[in-house]
């Protein structure tokens, strides 16, 4: 049943570590016995299904870990909800996304997305190169690598499709805050600014990060580090107008609402809510099963992915996709949940071909046209069956 509300004891716990301890298949029925259905979490012994089947609409126990993976395979059964009951209840949504506007035949680099990205310090070389070449890979068109200017030979080298804008440092090899008006100026002329992915935690950059989310008029999208910068004042955030987007891992969101971040693996659904309407922003809360909230809009619940991508550089990927997302034309939420969704389909597609044991980064990189041509060729089947993680029956 989805109602627990407390640890099992008793002779349902004893039940539970039997049926656990068995050698059959098991089949539980809505949700596995110890999940809570509405955050997935364990608040003691749960089930361990081979399959579930739940009825009418996946709960969120059925789709948040740790009740994702106790469930097993997930099957939905209808059992005839009158169809306007299907639109009327809750506000998280699996697979309603928008499909990548065609493209003309005159387009050029400047309609795919000019996008200005602040990223990387000394310590943090490869951070730069991902986000920014996540973003080329997804199908951007004008990537603006702003970086400390020692990065600038290695970056050249690496990831020379990239304009470069090569910043002063400090002493530690961080972006300078005297950099502050030439990237507002920049941003300027961009079509948005992603900023932090591995800027570091030097006092100066966090300030460069904190004036731009609260200057630049462009949509902005804040990772990394620059989480950090707006977490310790949030005020930078209150004067903006251009949408803005937030990706915190659970850490980072602690950070963003001063909790630990075992209270935001607890309750992620309420935690990304919260965020969405502290900060007016679009917030997407990374992890196993993705969560993306903004004020305005149903919450999207992301089921593509797998666990080998829980490695450095991943987030960085993401970044770039979502920004990619943006140049093909999505709105900043849908570009937020579409990008969580390719992302997490090119590592599927990673996965399959090297499996998850080894999987870097780079692999998911490497397949992100293959998940974009996915994404536009096969919309409605990856809509209908989601990567196969739900059947309906």
């Amino acid at each position: 049943g989805t109602g627990l509300s407390r640890q099992p004891d008793g002779l349902p716990a004893s039940l539970i570590e039997r049926i656990n301890a068995a050698g059959p298949p098991v089949l539980s029925v809505d949700i596995p016995s110890g999940v809570n259905g509405d955050t997935g979490a364990t608040p003691g012994i749960a089930v361990r299904a081979t399959c579930t089947v739940t009825f009418g609409l996946p709960k969120l126990g059925n789709l948040l870990p740790p009740g994702r993976e106790l469930c097993g395979r997930l099957y939905v059964s209808h059992i005839s909800f009158p169809p306007g009951l299907y639109g009327a209840v809750g506000d998280v949504v699996t697979g309603e996304l928008t499909p990548l506007p065609a493209r003309r035949m005159d387009v050029h680099k400047g309609d795919r997305g000019d996008v200005l990205f602040l990223a990387g310090a000394r310590q943090y070389m490869g951070a730069p190169y991902f986000a920014a070449m996540s973003f080329l890979r997804a199908g951007g068109g004008y990537a603006r690598l702003a970086t400390p200017a020692s990065l600038a030979p290695l970056l050249a080298a690496n990831a020379g499709e990239a304009v470069l804008m090569p910043l002063r440092e400090t002493n530690d090899g961080a972006a300078a805050l005297s950099n502050l008006d030439v990237l507002v100026e920049q941003a300027s002329r961009s079509e948005m600014l992603v900023v932090g992915p591995g800027v570091s935690l030097h006092p100066e950059t966090q300030q460069l990060v904190r004036e731009l989310v609260a200057r630049v008029a462009a949509p902005v999208l804040v990772d990394g580090d620059g989480l950090t910068a707006v977490a310790a004042a949030p005020e930078c955030m209150s004067g903006r107008r251009a949408p803005t987007v937030l990706t915190p891992h659970a850490g980072e969101m602690g950070r963003l609402l001063q909790v630990d971040a075992a209270d935001v693996q607890h309750d992620r659904v309420g935690a990304v809510r919260e965020a969405a309407k502290r900060y007016r922003a679009v917030v997407l809360l990374k992890g196993a099963s993705t969560l993306v909230s903004s004020p305005d809009a149903d919450m999207y619940l992301n089921l593509t992915g797998n666990p080998g991508m829980a490695t450095a550089g991943c987030g960085d990927v993401l970044t770039g996709t979502i920004a990619a997302m943006v140049g093909a034309g999505l709105d900043i939420p849908m570009a937020a949940s579409a990008g969580a969704f390719v992302h997490g389909l090119a590592g599927d597609m990673a996965a399959e071909e090297v499996g998850q044991d080894g999987m870097v980064a780079r692999d998911v990189l490497e397949h992100l046209p293959g998940a974009v041509r996915a994404y536009r060729e096969r919309f409605h089947e990856l809509m209908d069956n989601h990567c196969g993680r739900l059947s309906v029956i």
